[in-house]
């Protein structure tokens, strides 16, 4: 059985930062590609970044280069998502997700975790 948890979501202001993290149970972690998505409400599930097995490769969505950090450590199992200057456009319920490839495309992760939301306050 594999999980991922999220954790780390919370409310902040405009300007704030957030770290979130994602504990993964249940496989090989080190050998997956980990990506972060994000659903704001009436919205569709968002690709936002991904980092490859070795945490050597990483890619960001433009809206979120230069703001936003993903990382790994894959002795702890688990993956992490910096957040900095967060705007109100941030606000949305942030998933991490594994699979076997990194990818922009979220039908090809196979593991995804319940999500934390992120409330970003003006």
């Amino acid at each position: 059985q594999v999980q991922l948890v999220e954790s780390g979501g919370g409310l902040v202001q405009a300007g704030g930062s957030l770290r979130l993290s994602c504990v993964v149970s249940g496989r090989t972690f080190s050998s997956y590609a980990m990506a972060w998505f994000r659903q704001a409400p009436g919205k569709e599930r968002e690709f936002l970044a991904h980092i490859g097995w070795s945490g050597a490769t990483t890619y960001y969505i433009d809206s979120v280069k230069g703001r936003f950090t993903l990382s790994r450590d894959n002795a702890k199992n688990t993956g992490y998502l910096q957040m900095n200057d967060l705007k109100p456009e941030d606000t949305a319920v942030y998933y991490c997700a594994l699979g076997t490839i990194a990818t922009m495309t979220r039908e090809l992760y196979n593991y995804w975790g319940q999500g934390t939301q992120v409330t970003v306050s003006s």
